[in-house]
C-alpha cells in the first residue's frame, strides 16, 4: 500500500513561501492521519505505512527540508518546557490529591492551554491508540527517519530555541529530584542518605555545571552545528547512582514495608531520572542516540497525554509495588499451606480437624444468635463477632480453615512463576507439581474441616436436645436451612461466590497488615509502650509484641473476614438485595443440624441434593478466591503468563495417569513428566 504525501508537502511549502505568520497545524494532523494504520496493533501495516512515508520523503524533491522547516516553525510558536518537564511525570501533589483531581476531571473536564505544545500534540495524536503504533516503530526506523529529516543547516534559530527549552526542562527536573531525595519519608527508607553526600544533591550540582559550560560554549557561537556539546558523562553517572538508591529502597521494602506515599515518590523519582537522561541525550549525544531519544520522548508524551488524566493509570502505577508487598507477605504465609510429603499431609489434616471443632461451635452459636430479636445492625455485630473471634481463635491455636488457603497459595504460586529458572518445559513442570501439591493439600484440609465439623455439630445438636428438652432448630427453620443449600433452587452458588470474594479480600488485607506491621514498626513501638510495660512487665510485653508483629496480618485478616461474613446478610437486607454468604465448613455443620432437627426425618432426595450443594459451595469458594488472588499476584509481579494451555494439559494428563497423587502424597517427591523428561518438584 502506497500513500501519497506530495499534496501535503506542496501545501506546506506554499505556506512557508507566503508571508503569512500563522502556519496551519491541520496539515500536520492530516500527515499523521495518513501514516496512522487502520489497525494500531497490526505491526506489518505499521511498518508498511512508515516505509511509505519515508520513501515519499526520500523521493519527493525538497520534501525533507520542507517538512523540517514547517514542523520546527510550528513548534516554535508554542511554549515547550512544560511538555518536556511535566508531561508523563507524576505531580508532586501526592497520590490522594492526584486521585481526586483526575476523578473530578472526568465529570468536569479540564481546559487545555492553547499556548502549550501539549495542545498541538493532543490534536495531532488525537486517538488513544496512537501510543501503540508509535511504540511499535523500531529504534532503527526512528534513526533513519530523523537522519533524513535533520539534513542541512537551515532553521538554526528554531533549533536553538528548542535547545534552550530543553535546558530549562532539565534544570526544573534536576531540582525536583533533589527535593524528592530530601523528603523525610525517603530518608527514613534509606538512612545512609544522611551519612554520605546524597547522590540526589550531587546530580543537581553536576547538571548545573554542565548547563553553565553549555551556555558559555554557545554564547559566541554562530552556528549550533559547529559547536561541540559539553561533556555530560559525570551528570549521567550521578543519575545512575540515584537509580541505584531507588532500587535499594525497592528491595528493602520486603524487610521494612512500604506505604502509598513512598510508592508514589519512588515512581515519580524514576520518571524524573528517565526523562532527564532522554533530554540530556537530545543535547549531547551522537546523532543516532539523539534520534532514538526523540522517538522515545514522542512515545512517552503521547502515552502520557491520555494516561495523565486517567484514574486507572494512576492506580496501576501506584498499586504494583503495594500489591507486590501485600502478595509477597501472603506468599510467605502461603508456603505453609502447601504440603509435599506424608508428614505435612497428616499435619494439615490435624490442623483442619482442630478447626472443624471450632467451626461446629461457631455454626451452633450463629443459630442461637439468630433466635434473638435484635435490630439489624446489632444482629450483624453479633454474627460478625462470632465469626471474627472464632477465626482468630483458630489462628491462635495453629488450626486451619480450608478455604483460607487459596488466597495464600495463589500468591506463593505467582512467586514461583516469577522466580522460575531453566527451560520453559521445566518451569511448567515445576509449576504443575506445585499445583498438584496445592490441590492435594486443599483436599485434605477440606476433608479435615468437614469430617470433624459434621460429627461435632451432630453432638452439639444431640446434647442440646437432651439438656434443654427442645430441638436446636424448629421444623420450619431446619427445612429452610436444608433448602438454602440446594444448588438448583436456592442462591447457594452465588452466595458461595460472594464468600470467595470475601476470602480473596481477607488474604489481601492480611498482606496489607503484615506490611503495615513492618513499615510502622508496630513490634518495637509496642515494646516501648509505657502503660503496657507497667501492666505486663517487660519480658511478657516483649513476647506479646513479637507475636503481634509476626501475626498482625493473619489476626487482622481473620477478624475482618469474620466481619464480612457476619455483615453480608444485613447489608443485603438494608440494600434490599439478596446478599448472603455460604461457606463450605459452616454449610456442612448446618447440613447435619438441619437433617437432625427436621420432623420425622428428611426425605432422602433432599438430603442428597443438600449434600451436593455443600460440595458445590466448597468448589465455588475455592475457585473464586484462588482465581482472584492469582490474577492480582501475577499482575503485581508484571508476569505475563501465557503458558496456561500446556500447564492445564500437564495437570490433566497427570490426573488421568496417576489420580492418587491428587488425594494422597506419593512416596517419592512428585515428578512431572513433560516432553523434555521428568522434573522433580523442588518446593
Amino acid at each position: 500500500m502506497h500513500i501519497k504525501f506530495n499534496d501535503l508537502f506542496l501545501q506546506m511549502q506554499q505556506q512557508l513561501d507566503s508571508s503569512q505568520a500563522v502556519l496551519d497545524h491541520n496539515l500536520l494532523i492530516e500527515l499523521v492521519n495518513r501514516i496512522r494504520p487502520a489497525d494500531t496493533k497490526n505491526t506489518e501495516e505499521i511498518h508498511q505505512n512508515f516505509e511509505a512515508f519515508y520513501t515519499a520523503l526520500l523521493l519527493t524533491p525538497d520534501a525533507a527540508s520542507t517538512l523540517q522547516s514547517f514542523v520546527l516553525r510550528l513548534i516554535s510558536k508554542y511554549k515547550q518546557t512544560s511538555l518536556y518537564a511535566d508531561t508523563g511525570i507524576l505531580s508532586l501533589d501526592g497520590f490522594l490529591n492526584q486521585f481526586f483531581q483526575r476523578l473530578g476531571a472526568h465529570f468536569l473536564p479540564l481546559i487545555n492551554d492553547a499556548s502549550q505544545l501539549q495542545d498541538l500534540l493532543r490534536q495531532v495524536f488525537h486517538q488513544r491508540s496512537d501510543k501503540y503504533w508509535l511504540d511499535s516503530i523500531e529504534e532503527s526506523e526512528w534513526q533513519k527517519l530523523f537522519r533524513l529529516f535533520n539534513q542541512g543547516h537551515a532553521n538554526q534559530e528554531e533549533k536553538k530555541q528548542i535547545r534552550r527549552e530543553l535546558i530549562k526542562a532539565i534544570t526544573v527536573l534536576s531540582y525536583r529530584v533533589s527535593g524528592i531525595g530530601l523528603y523525610p519519608e525517603f530518608i527514613n527508607a534509606h538512612p545512609e542518605l544522611t551519612e554520605y553526600e546524597s547522590p540526589f544533591l550531587v546530580q543537581n550540582r553536576e547538571i548545573n555545571e554542565f548547563i553553565q559550560q553549555y551556555k558559555q560554549l554557545h554564547q559566541n557561537a554562530e552556528k549550533m552545528s559547529a559547536v561541540v556539546p559539553p561533556d555530560a558523562s559525570q551528570a549521567l553517572v550521578m543519575l545512575d547512582q540515584c537509580r541505584e538508591v531507588v532500587l535499594k529502597i525497592r528491595r528493602a521494602t520486603k524487610r521494612s514495608g512500604v506505604s502509598v506515599s513512598l510508592t508514589y515518590l519512588l515512581s515519580l523519582l524514576e520518571q524524573c531520572l528517565d526523562r532527564i537522561e532522554i533530554l540530556l541525550n537530545l543535547i549531547v549525544e551522537e546523532d543516532d542516540v539523539r534520534y532514538s531519544s526523540i522517538g522515545s520522548l514522542l512515545v512517552d508524551v503521547t502515552d502520557a497525554l491520555y494516561s495523565e488524566r486517567s484514574v486507572r493509570s494512576l492506580l496501576a502505577t501506584n498499586s504494583e509495588l503495594m500489591a507486590l508487598q501485600v502478595t509477597e507477605n501472603a506468599s510467605k504465609t502461603g508456603e505453609h499451606y502447601v504440603s509435599s510429603d506424608k508428614k505435612g499431609f497428616i499435619d494439615m489434616y490435624k490442623a483442619a480437624a482442630g478447626a472443624g471443632v471450632i467451626i461446629a461451635a461457631m455454626a451452633s452459636l450463629k443459630i442461637l444468635a439468630a433466635r434473638l430479636i435484635l435490630a439489624p445492625l446489632m444482629q450483624a455485630f453479633l454474627f460478625s463477632m462470632n465469626y471474627s473471634l472464632g477465626f482468630m481463635l483458630i489462628h491462635v491455636l495453629h488450626f486451619t480453615v480450608a478455604t483460607k488457603q487459596p488466597a495464600m497459595t495463589a500468591a506463593a504460586l505467582a512467586s514461583t512463576v516469577q522466580h522460575r529458572k531453566g527451560s520453559k518445559n521445566a518451569q511448567i513442570a515445576e509449576l504443575a507439581a506445585l499445583i498438584i501439591n496445592i490441590i492435594r493439600t486443599q483436599f485434605i484440609a477440606i476433608l479435615g474441616n468437614i469430617s470433624i465439623a459434621i460429627p461435632t455439630a451432630a453432638l452439639i445438636t444431640y446434647f442440646w436436645q437432651l439438656g434443654m428438652d427442645e430441638p436446636l432448630l424448629n421444623h420450619a427453620k431446619a427445612s429452610h436451612l436444608l433448602h438454602s443449600l440446594d444448588p438448583f433452587t436456592s442462591l447457594a452458588i452465588p452466595h458461595a461466590a460472594i464468600a470467595g470474594v470475601c476470602l480473596f479480600l481477607s488474604g489481601l488485607l492480611a498482606g496489607y497488615f503484615d506490611n503495615m506491621a513492618i513499615y510502622r514498626k508496630v513490634g518495637p513501638r509496642l515494646k516501648a509502650h509505657p502503660a503496657l510495660k507497667r501492666w505486663m512487665g517487660q519480658d511478657r510485653l516483649d513476647a506479646f509484641a513479637s507475636y503481634i508483629e509476626r501475626n498482625l496480618g493473619a489476626l487482622a485478616g481473620n477478624f475482618l473476614f469474620g466481619i464480612m461474613l457476619g455483615s453480608m446478610g444485613t447489608l443485603g437486607y438494608i440494600l434490599g438485595l439478596p446478599l448472603d454468604i455460604r461457606h463450605i465448613a459452616f454449610a456442612s455443620a448446618n447440613f447435619i443440624q438441619g437433617l437432625m432437627c427436621i420432623n420425622g426425618g428428611p426425605e432422602i432426595g433432599l438430603a442428597i441434593v443438600s449434600f451436593l450443594g455443600v460440595l458445590c459451595i466448597g468448589l465455588t469458594n475455592l475457585f473464586v478466591s484462588f482465581t482472584l488472588t492469582i490474577i492480582v499476584a501475577l499482575r503485581a509481579r508484571r508476569v505475563r503468563f501465557e503458558q496456561w494451555k500446556p500447564l492445564a494439559k500437564l495437570v490433566l494428563t497427570h490426573f488421568l495417569t496417576r489420580p492418587s497423587d491428587f488425594f494422597w502424597p506419593p512416596k517419592q517427591p512428585l515428578e512431572i513428566e513433560d516432553s523434555s523428561g521428568p522434573h522433580k518438584q523442588s518446593h
